[in-house]
């Protein structure tokens, strides 16, 4: 853990960036109507605007879209629509000066698979809600974006299931006698699949290792030992070929090899027990007994709001003491915070989740092969329904959120996002003053509570929770918690280089967690210099006793601004390229809106967006619009513990931003919350003044007894 100072601090804007001109302001509004709230210019598209973007495009003959589902994968389909955000100087003009409100556009993604050289297009769709032109939007590569980085379709799962579905028809015997389930013509005993990434190993390449697995409550759990490489590169599935497969240690060139060997004998086969019909060891399911006895079959401590709710939420503009703050959920990257300010002062123009990545290690083609970017897997679309009290508090607001990814309309996900103030469990800050005598002189102290905005992606196996937490004294916390499966593949003697033993038959496979977030300080404007302070240990003479030496840390400098501080550096299984960086600065370009984008997954060798050349310009960072760009993660070392979830204590990263003389004093003093308890007639302490600015009891949700205090500390 390092701290950082930023003297005044940085910043940046989000989205792919365009060389289209900058679209006209927003036609006057009707005088009649209530002003829009200045929030709203960065709000999600609404499944009306998400809808109207999909028609204007599907009727465009030019386009020759065709719908995602269903038919070839050879064809022109939209693939993704989502908010496309004003240019961060039109934004500031009409945030700040009162300028015209910026046009509101649409990013819409088309994949051209149904023409001689296909590719890849994104296209910025305007004005909203009504639009009537489309224009291409470029990447700082200034290239195309190859149709082989496209992410996987739902129609491409299917066409490679029917694919492996043939091939696997030879093994069926092989596949019934050593694991009880097939995969093509199953019914109830039926195998399933998980895919890697990337895919392939090299540029334009589309090859995937597909793991198969039993497809029972929690098939990740549960690989049979067979791994099988597809090239699925052609638009024409027809093409599509079985190259290599792996069973239990051993390659073979066809499914015919490996059958072939079953049938005269000369096969190792890794027979599997038949998985238990009752408490799964993959399962949710109890089982055992904790040794004390002490109940769980009763409710635990719940979150409540005694006097109601302290935060207030109009559209996507949310509120909590001095914090205010625009947000959206993308669908393609997660999270996004906007204008956020603290006594209506702006802090930063833009704090976003950008990138997910897991780099592992393994024995097997899959393990091996597997080093997943999860923005290529629709990280921000994947957001399914919170449940009420254990995804969040029963006392949250749930809100719904829409998305246009790979489908022919908008799909709702329900309860997507949950807004709620969450008691911390320590105090913000307290103090207990001793006279030393038994007996006190005040004691003072104000709860700790923080507002947590919270979404969630289930990206697989594995569940991301995303959460962002506005504290009363000015400091915002960025945290993400694993949870979900682990990625594991079939257990040799060889991969215990690379993983644990988590039950029979199953390996969790070593890996990193890393995840980068993009933070655009605005402090007292967009003019912001970056500096860290060094410490170091001096020795000085002592002034008050000659010839005596002290030894004393120094530090450079006391400027205003807010720190960073990541809460976990980054360790473990890193390649040796990309750099990596805990933190980066640049200059805030608007051709550099991301640090990823979702063709990195699948073309990760020539990457469109390019982070290490956002660094290599030379740059001066001082008084100048700066982005800092945060990354954070963890090694995991899967255990058995890891079964049949990820636990959420001990994996979590985050970082803070923490104001750093930027206020004359802790800002929380607003807060009406804190306790001072004095007494009135030491050395007795038989009287007490209570003094505090709350109802006296929070209500029937905790105990009924108003607040008492004593304070004493005598012998009996």
């Amino acid at each position: 853990m390092w701290p950082l100072r930023l003297a005044w601090a940085l910043a940046v804007l989000g989205v792919a960036a365009g060389s289209s001109p900058d679209p006209s302001p927003d036609p006057s509004p009707d005088p009649a109507a209530p002003p829009p709230d200045t929030a709203s210019i960065f709000a999600d598209l609404s499944p009306a605007e998400l809808r109207a973007v999909r028609t204007f495009l599907m009727s465009r003959p030019e386009l020759g879209l065709s719908p995602s589902r269903g038919g070839p994968l050879a064809k022109n389909t939209l693939f993704l629509v989502e908010l496309l955000p004003p240019k961060k100087r039109l934004a500031l003009r009409y945030l700040d000066r009162g300028s015209p409100r910026p046009q509101r556009q649409a990013r819409a993604i088309v994949f051209f698979g149904g023409q001689a050289e296909p590719n890849v297009t994104e296209f910025a769709v305007g004005p909203l809600p009504r639009p009537s032109y489309y224009r291409p939007l470029r990447f700082k590569a200034g290239r195309a974006v190859p149709f082989a980085a496209r992410p996987v379709t739902q129609l491409e799962y299917e066409l490679l299931h029917h694919v492996l579905a043939a091939a696997m028809e030879p093994l069926y015997r092989l596949l019934r006698d050593a694991t009880g389930f097939w995969y093509h013509n199953c019914s109830g005993r039926c195998l399933t699949f998980s895919d890697v990434a990337p895919r392939g190993l090299a540029p334009g390449e589309r090859r995937s290792w597909l793991v198969l697995q039993r497809f029972v409550e929690g098939f990740f759990l549960h690989p049979v030992g067979l791994e099988v490489l597809v090239d699925h590169r052609d638009p024409d599935p027809r093409r599509w070929a079985v190259q290599r497969l792996w069973y239990n240690g051993q390659y073979f060139s066809s499914p015919q090899e490996l059958a072939e060997r079953y049938e005269r004998g000369t096969l190792a086969v890794a027979r599997l027990a038949e998985p238990s019909p009752r408490q799964l060891f993959s399962s949710y399911e109890p089982r055992g007994r904790f040794a004390t006895g002490t109940p769980t079959e009763v409710h635990g401590a719940k979150v409540c709001e005694p006097q109601g709710r302290r935060y207030r939420l109009r559209g996507n503009r949310l509120e909590y003491g001095g914090w205010s703050l625009a947000f959206r959920l993308r669908s393609s990257a997660g999270l996004q915070l906007f204008d956020l300010r603290f006594n209506g002062e702006r802090l930063a123009y833009e704090v976003s989740v950008q990138e997910a990545l897991a780099f592992y290690g393994g024995h097997t083609p899959a393990a091996m092969q597997t080093k997943y970017m999860d923005a290529g897997w629709g990280m921000g679309s994947v957001t399914y329904e919170l449940a009420r009290g254990i995804d969040c508090p029963e006392t949250a607001t749930y809100l719904d959120a829409h998305h246009l990814y790979d489908a022919d309309g908008p799909v709702r996900f329900s309860r997507a996002i949950c807004v709620f103030e969450l008691p911390t469990g320590v105090p913000l800050r307290r103090h207990f003053d001793s006279d030393f005598q038994g007996g006190f002189n005040f004691y003072a102290g104000l709860e700790g509570q923080a507002l947590v905005l919270r979404t969630t992606s289930t990206v697989y196996n594995y569940d991301y929770i995303w959460d962002f937490l506005l504290y009363p004294n000015g400091v915002l916390e960025a945290k993400v918690h694993a949870t979900g499966y682990i990625h594991a593949t079939f257990y040799t003697p060889q991969g215990r280089r690379y993983g644990s033993r988590v039950h029979s038959h199953v390996l969790g496979n070593l890996h990193t967690h890393l995840v980068h977030y993009k933070v655009d300080l605005d402090i007292a404007g967009t003019g912001n210099s970056f500096e860290t302070m060094d410490l170091r240990f001096e020795n000085i003479s002592n002034p008050w006793s000659p010839g005596a030496h002290v030894g004393a840390r120094g530090g450079v400098g006391d400027g205003v601004g807010d720190g960073v501080s990541p809460c976990a550096p980054a360790p473990g299984l890193i390649p040796p390229c990309p750099r990596r960086y805990h933190l980066a600065v640049t200059r805030h370009h608007e051709n550099e809106p991301t640090s990823s984008s979702i063709y990195a997954q699948n073309d990760p060798w020539e990457p469109l967006v390019n982070f290490e050349g956002f660094l290599r310009n030379n740059e001066t960072i001082e008084d100048q619009d700066l982005v800092a760009w945060v990354t954070v993660g963890f090694l995991h070392i899967p255990h058995a513990e890891d079964v049949p979830n990820t636990a959420t204590p001990g994996n979590a990263v985050g970082f803070f931003l923490r104001p750093f003389n930027f206020f004359d004093e802790d800002p929380s003093v607003a807060s009406r919350g804190p306790v001072i308890v004095r007494p009135l007639d030491p050395p007795t302490f038989s009287r007490l003044e209570i003094q505090r600015w709350t109802p006296a009891s929070p209500g029937p949700c905790v105990a009924a007894e108003p607040f008492t205090y004593n304070g004493t500390y005598r012998p009996e």
